[in-house]
């Protein structure tokens, strides 16, 4: 497992408290959690875009591969 140190400013740092109490979690914990789903949310964005890129232009994919 690799660690990596965060700076935060005190209202930050009070606000991730806050939540991860409230969900009875570390803060560390919250913090991965919410990297993971700005992950996933990119590589879903992601995907979405190259999709649309694909049926864009199709026609010139279809081509190249002749």
């Amino acid at each position: 497992m690799k660690e990596l140190t965060l700076v935060f400013t005190d209202a930050e740092w009070e606000s991730l408290d806050d939540l991860a109490d409230a969900h009875g979690v570390p803060v560390a914990e919250l913090v991965r959690t919410a990297v993971r789903a700005y992950q996933d949310a990119e590589a879903a964005r992601a995907a979405e875009s190259g999709a649309a890129l694909a049926d864009a232009h199709a026609d010139l994919l279809r081509r190249l591969g002749e």
